[in-house]
């Protein structure tokens, strides 16, 4: 018998259809030389602190003598439900998981989990928890979940060891965000007496929300001139505008320079009109698709990919979290019998081997999102899912449309007397090809009928304006500098530059998060109140605020360089480069620095939640630390003493709060920014009237 694991029943379903007929037992079903069980997506998480450590505590609490925990090996449990009790259906399916891989009669196990590298370990986990002999082990690919997929699919199955580097990374990846995670959560929790979610990805996407919207709230805008001509001729109006721009102090010399352009004449130097092809957009990414779906609709990244996937176990898409808008060159017949399907539905596709559509060296795991040839139907779809298929189904059609988008596009040149040229460029759709089935958002252009030769009136005035703020993060622009967070977005790259410059950081792993994992940890931050997204725009919350400025303050630094760093280590790990162990060890030596700087003090340690500072000059009580600052352990009893553990942007640390209730002052403390003026200042404190006061 072959026994068939699959990552969740909806795929053990769909591989059973491509199979044939089974006998549904309990767990599993069997029949024809099959057996195929499944997991719950993650039957096993790895274990929590405790774990490691000797507690007799039912509920321990988090403390810093357990910390930082390094486990010499990581321990997989049972997946436990919020009380930390393991669910009675996930311990009944694993002990059917294992019964079934201990069966007599059982000599292949295949590992079906989704095609990539968080798939391959949760089933790979089952099987190397449940197993207590030898058996072959195979692995299925399936980039799509339909029967015919399933059953080509079940003709070219590969030994689990090819996928050794894919689990490896996957591992990795799980162990260094676990120590991460758990350990520097605690330690800023402890340290804050706030929860801080601190992860890999989620503080260096919260940062960038955070900066940004920062950038927005201290911008101050500047004001400049523009030299621009609106005169009419021949009854049309003709804006020009010099690329010349002037300071506002500058006014004098942008006047000038219209005077000096009106006594000259404009005239038309050059026109030129062709005919081209407007090729349609790539076929989607997951990134890419959310940004349009976020555009158009306002879906958010959670509401979109949860309706793809359930799209793709209907088997009606292909393979959901892919970074790729190209497809593999060895699809291509698996594309035309797609194309036979939608041509049945009545769209002009024709099948075309192009380099632009086809290119491996674009694809890591898995090509782009495309239909399958079975098509839903419509009537049984709800509106959101109509609105991500039909999205990927008319991308699907524009890429192979028979019919081409032909455009009219013009250019003329006008010269001011040859000191300047201004170049006007006009677009019209002629033939609208596969425009007629996917979203073309741009107008036509017309320009005004001028030819070469005539003059053109002029009338050129300092306009005044006002620089413009950074605009806030959306969905799409979020998306973007997450996939390729150092790009440099004023460098003015070619659409193929920019395209070979995005491939290049997603292959090297300097993109914040996967498309696997980027859409759940975003939502994981918003139901955290980091950041808020209405409708497909976000902004920080306060407690994002809070989250940010309290890791810098720690010296906890998460920002996109460490993360991006890690992602390559990672890479190395897919590539066969660098082990599981020595990726972990980057993670172990950044916290191990991490937790030596938490035991010297300095300028900026403020101490833990509960460590006493010192006795209250108010009523001798114990000035401890507290979650808002420094307060007296009496004010139950009614004692008011307190103090912020921040005044004017500067931590006080702890050594200068037990100097502050030992003498009555600190010494000289420089890095105060005054909140009227904005300026740094450096003062003493003291105390006067059981209050903390500036002493300058």
């Amino acid at each position: 018998m072959v026994l068939i694991i699959a990552e969740k029943p909806s795929l053990a379903r769909n591989i059973m259809a491509g199979i044939g007929k089974m006998t549904k037992k309990d767990g599993y079903f069997e029949g024809g030389g099959y057996i195929i069980t499944w997991a719950f997506g993650h039957l096993f998480s790895l274990a929590d602190i405790e774990s490691y450590t000797e507690t007799t505590e039912e509920k321990p609490r988090w403390t810093m003598e357990n910390l930082p925990c390094f486990p010499e090996k990581f321990r997989f449990e049972l997946k436990k439900d919020k009380n930390k009790q393991t669910d009675d259906g996930v311990r009944k399916q694993f002990e059917t998981i294992k019964a079934l891989c201990n069966r007599s009669d059982v000599d292949t196990i295949i590992n079906a989990g989704d095609a990539d590298r968080e798939g391959e370990i949760i089933v790979r986990t089952c099987i190397e928890k449940a197993l207590e002999c030898t058996k072959k082990l195979k692995r299925i690919w399936l980039p799509d979940q339909t029967p015919q997929t399933v059953q080509e699919a079940m003709k070219a199955l590969k030994d689990e060891s090819e996928y050794d580097n894919l689990a490896n990374e996957g591992y990795a990846r799980t162990f260094t965000d676990w120590l991460y995670g758990v350990n520097l959560t605690r330690y800023a929790t402890l340290r804050s007496g706030t929860l801080l979610r601190v992860g890999r990805v989620i503080v260096p996407i919260v940062k960038a929300i955070y900066d940004r919207d920062m950038a927005i709230k201290n911008f101050v805008p500047d004001i400049y001139y523009a030299v621009v001509s609106k005169a009419k001729t021949n009854g049309e109006e003709i804006e020009l505008t010099s690329k010349q721009k002037f300071e506002k102090k500058d006014i004098k010399k942008a006047e000038e320079l219209c005077q000096k352009y009106n006594s000259l004449e404009a005239i038309v130097t050059a026109k030129k009109k062709k005919k081209d092809k407007l090729a349609p957009g790539k076929l989607y990414s997951l990134t890419k698709l959310q940004n349009f779906l976020g555009k158009k609709y306002k879906m958010s990244m959670a509401e979109s990919l949860e309706i793809l996937q359930g799209l793709y176990e209907k088997g009606y898409v292909t393979y959901p979290r892919t970074n790729s808008e190209y497809l593999a060159t060895a699809e291509k017949d698996k594309i035309k019998a797609i194309l036979t399907a939608v041509k049945g539905l009545g769209y002009p596709v024709v099948f075309k081997d192009d380099k632009k559509i086809f290119d491996d060296s674009k694809i890591e795991s898995h090509s782009a999102l495309t239909p399958t040839y079975k098509i839903p139907d419509k009537t049984k779809l709800s509106e959101n899912e109509m609105k991500v298929y039909s999205s990927i189904m008319r991308r699907f059609v524009a890429v192979f449309c028979s019919e081409e988008c032909i455009v009219e596009k013009t250019e003329i040149t006008v010269s001011v007397g040859g000191l300047e040229e201004f170049s006007l460029k006009g677009t019209v759709i002629s033939e609208p090809g596969w425009t007629t089935f996917d979203s073309y958002t741009k107008k036509d252009k017309i320009l005004p009928k001028l030819e070469k030769g005539d003059k053109v009136n002029i009338n050129f005035v300092p306009v005044e304006k006002e620089t413009s703020p950074p605009r806030h993060y959306t969905i799409e622009t979020l998306n973007n500098y997450l996939k390729n967070p150092f790009k440099d977005e004023k460098a003015n790259l070619s659409e193929q530059e920019s395209e070979e410059e995005e491939y290049r950081a997603m292959f090297e792993g300097l993109e914040l998060g996967t498309e696997a994992t980027r859409t759940g940890i975003i939502d994981n931050a918003r139901h955290s109140g980091y950041i808020l997204l209405k409708k497909d725009t976000y902004t920080i919350m306060p407690a994002g605020e809070n989250l940010i400025e309290s890791l810098a303050r720690m010296n906890i630094s998460m920002d996109k360089f460490k993360t991006s760093q890690m992602g390559m280590a990672l890479k190395r790990v897919y590539r066969g480069e660098s082990t599981v162990e020595e990726a972990v060890d980057i993670v172990k030596n950044e916290i191990s620095g991490i937790f030596d700087r938490a035991n010297q003090s300095d300028a900026n340690f403020d101490g833990f939640i509960g460590d006493v500072a010192g006795k209250c000059p108010v009523c001798g009580g114990n000035v401890v630390r507290t979650r808002f600052g420094y307060g007296c352990s009496e004010y139950r009893s009614g004692c008011k003493f307190s103090s912020g553990n921040v005044i004017c942007g500067k931590v006080i640390s702890l050594d200068n709060m037990k100097k502050l209730l030992e003498t009555g002052s600190t010494p000289v403390i420089s890095g105060f920014v005054s909140k009227k003026s904005g300026k740094e200042f450096s003062a003493s404190l003291e105390i006067q009237d059981g209050r903390v006061v500036f002493k300058f």
